[in-house]
Parts: C-alpha cells; structure tokens; sequence
C-alpha cells in the first residue's frame, strides 16, 4: 500500500490528505500548529470574522436613517475576540474537513513544530519524532515578507493585527494589496484613526483601475488617509508609546507616527526550515518551491501544493492544487489544479472582485465590448443605502462571452461567484441576461450589466432576439 506524508494542514494540505486517503494510500498528515492552517486559524476565518464585526459597526451607524433610534454602538474588542475564538474553534472542529478526513483513516498529528527533511521520505519534529512517506506532499504555506529596513522588528504583521488585545488609537498600514486594505479597513471601522501607505501609483494594483480608485476614494470618504507614490522607507523607530516610519519623498525626507505599524507587502514561502536540499527539492528565485503541472518537485516522490509554490496564493486555488498534487501521488492521470475561472475578491468596506481577464489584458486577444453600470442604479442599493461602488463587464464581441467582470460594492465577492459561474458555462451575455434573477438582489448588477452588453451587440440585428429584458428589471 501507497504510504503518503501530507507536511502542512491548511487546505492545500487537508485536501491532499483526504483525496490520498480515498485513494486508498495510509495517509499521514503532520503539521506544526494547528488543523486547519492559517485559513481557519489565522486568515480568511477570523479575518472575515472581524471583518463582519466591522460590518455590523457600520450598519449600526445607519440605524437613524431607517427611523431607529439606539445608541452610539460601542465595540468591546476583547469579547469580539472570544467570538472569534469560538469561530476559529468551531471551523476547526466542523468546517475545516477534519471530520471527512478522520473518516477517511488520515492520521492527523498537531503542534508538532516546524519538520525538517532528514531524505527525501523522511521528516523529523524538533522533539525528534521522526515521519516517512513513500510519497511526501509539502503544503506549508507562506509567511508575511519581511523589509531589510532598520527597525524593521519595531513592525507587526497582519497577523499580530488579528491577535491585538484591544483596538489601537492609531495605525500605519504599510502595502495596499488584498492583506493590508483589509487591515485598514476593519480597524478603520473600529475607529483607529489608519493611514495606508502604497508605494506604487494606485492601492490595490492588481485590480482595474477605475477599482482602485473607487476604493481609494471610499477609504478616503470613511477617514483612512491614503498614500499613493509615497516614496521610500528609511527605517522604523520607536517613538512615543508607538512607533515612527521614515521615509523619503521626492527627495524629501517625512515621518508617519502611529501606535501601531503593520506592514503587509507581500508573501514568501514558509519553507526555511524544511531543509528542502536533503530532500533535492528545488526552488526558484524567489525562494518558492518548483512544481510543474502535476505538482511534482524536482524529486520524483516529492509534490507540493498551495502558498509554498506561489502559484495562485488563495484558499479555493489551494484546495485545487492539494486535490491534484495527491491524485499524482496515488493515481497518476492528468488531473491539474489549472483552472480558467478563478474569481477572488476581499471584504473591504467596500467590498471589491473580479474574475477573468481585466479590460487591458481583453483587449490583447480580443474584440470587446465594456459594460459599466454604477450600484447607485440598482433598486437593492438604493434601498439599503449601500450605492457605492459599480459592475464591470468585459465581453467578446464575437461570441458574446464574458471575459471578465469587475466589481465594487456591497456583497461584491457573492456577485462575483455568479458571474464565475456563468464563465465557467461559457454562458453568454444574451443568456445571462434572461436569467430571472430574484427581484431586488445585488447579482442584480450583473444581470443589469449583461442585459447591456447583450442590447448593444445585438443592435442592428434581429430585434425579436430579445436581449435580457429580465436583467433591466433590477
């Protein structure tokens, strides 16, 4: 029988171990803190438990508008942060595939620390407990990297942010990518007075501009001090009961003072202490491990699956990527975690997704036609006063596929997983649109935009195609 070592419990990790062991191999997952990873322990489950605490504090804020009279709402951060104790606990325990995975025979062990490779079958624990594996599946995931900047120590991560024991009067947020906006977001809401450092020309560089700036411009709106361009950092130095970034603009040499500076500029592999050369582990220059389309190494009984390789650094893209790496293992096939919808987003205030190719990249390949259509124009914004914000569409106009979509606004990373899937059945704008999507919904937007798009390439044509007029209603 297959004797499989998954190193690593976050998703890339669980899954590889359940799908190994359906496969029939004795399968043996160890990892150094706890099941489920920094998904269920240190990154989408409590951050978006805080970030739907930070929700609430702003729906409260509304309440007068709707004719209901409460008090100021006061936030009591160390009872939020039993709350998402027991959020943590209980993704752990129910949602985090542990149950399927006992099921399935995984040995699960826990708090063993970091493993290192003794040879390419065999790990060891710092207490020196000692695993092997005919087929050995790294899925450690990454860590926050770090700037060679003096003072850098005086800094935290996001993740410190997460674990603080009471709500900071004020921040720096250093990097504006999908960690640091939510960081500055939902202390934002807290009341920390936050300032968000980009040093490229736009935050949240990897969206659409006009995405960028709608949530630049909302941040702005909410009290978050934005820095775009803002130069280059000199070094950290304690000052006061906080601590003081230097750094030099246009030649000019200014400082920022905060309580608290967290700076969140990127990802690197957590692999520092695996010993990767006992193994014959390649990695490529930026330190993440070499995998090719099957996940496999440069050993041959060797995969790896999730943050640690660099690929797609999200939790659904590692679930992808664990699935493929241990049906290798096992089974062989053909089976990739590539796939061509991918939608991502975050839980900013407000929210912001996309899935597919942005209006640039569409215009390289393609003949397209853009759709945008503004969250003030939809009947469900407007009556939960949530009209920031606007739905993106890019469409081939040769077959009236979707390319991409691109949104702004309240419940936009839901909205964004209809249009995925719309994508992935390579449904057109013209069926989209006659969908009858509930009345009055955020999906909305999309149907809205789509009935747009469907209108316009069908001008001229036959008018009896009826373009989506289910899609106006929203």
């Amino acid at each position: 029988m297959t004797e499989v070592l998954v190193i690593g419990a976050g998703p890339a990790g669980v899954m590889a171990a359940l799908r190994a062991a359906d496969l029939g191999a004795r399968t043996t997952l160890v990892t150094s803190g706890a099941f489920g990873g920094m998904a269920a322990n240190d990154g989408p489950g409590p951050v978006r438990a805080l970030a739907h605490a930070a929700r609430l504090m702003r729906e409260a804020r509304q309440l007068g508008r709707y004719g209901i009279a409460v008090s100021e709402p006061v936030l009591d951060y160390r009872r939020l942060l039993g709350r998402v104790a027991e959020v943590v606990s209980e993704i752990g325990a129910r949602s985090a595939m542990r149950p399927q995975a006992e099921a399935a025979g995984v040995a699960i062990r826990e708090h063993l620390g970091p493993v290192r490779f003794v040879d390419p079958t065999t790990v060891e624990t710092p207490a020196g407990e000692r695993f092997s594996g005919d087929r050995v599946i790294i899925c450690t995931g990454g860590v926050s990297r770090r700037l060679p900047v003096p003072g850098f120590e005086l800094t935290a991560t996001h993740s410190d942010a997460w674990a603080l024991t009471s709500v900071p009067p004020s921040m720096l947020v250093v990097g504006s990518g999908a960690t640091g906006a939510q960081v500055a977001s939902v202390f934002n809401a807290f009341g920390t007075r936050v300032e968000l450092f980009e040093a490229g020309p736009r935050i949240l560089s990897t969206e659409e501009p006009e995405v960028s700036a709608c949530v630049a411009a909302a941040f702005r709106a909410n009290g978050v001090v934005v820095h775009e361009g803002f130069g280059t950092i000199e070094s950290f130095e304690r000052a006061g009961a906080g601590v003081q970034m230097v750094y030099t603009t246009a030649g000019s040499l200014r400082r920022a003072e905060a309580a608290l500076a967290v700076v969140a500029v990127g990802w690197v592999a957590d692999a520092a202490g695996l010993n990767l050369p006992a193994a014959g582990v390649a990695t490529e220059a930026r330190g993440f491990v070499q995998v090719d389309a099957c996940q496999r190494t440069s050993t041959a009984n060797i995969f790896a699956a999730g943050d640690i390789t660099g690929r797609r650094m999200l939790a659904p893209q590692a679930l992808q990527a664990g699935f493929a790496a241990a049906t290798h293992a096992v089974a062989g096939g053909d089976e990739t975690a590539e796939r061509a919808v991918n939608p991502v987003g975050s839980f900013t205030d407000p929210e912001y997704a996309q899935v597919g190719l942005g209006e640039a990249a569409a215009r390289r390949e393609h003949d397209v036609e853009v759709v945008t259509v503004g969250f003030d124009e939809m009947t469900r914004a407007i009556i939960d006063g949530r009209t920031t914000g606007f739905c993106k569409l890019v469409v081939d106009r040769a077959n009236h596929r979707i390319l991409g979509c691109h949104l702004v606004g309240d419940r936009a990373v839901d909205v964004a997983q209809v249009a995925a899937v719309a994508m992935a059945g390579r449904m057109t704008v013209d069926d989209l649109a006659r969908v009858p999507l509930s009345f009055p919904i955020y999906a909305g937007i999309l149907g809205r935009a789509s009935a747009m798009a469907a209108r316009r390439l069908n001008r001229g044509a036959d008018a009896a195609s009826g373009s989506g007029s289910l899609g106006i209603l929203q």
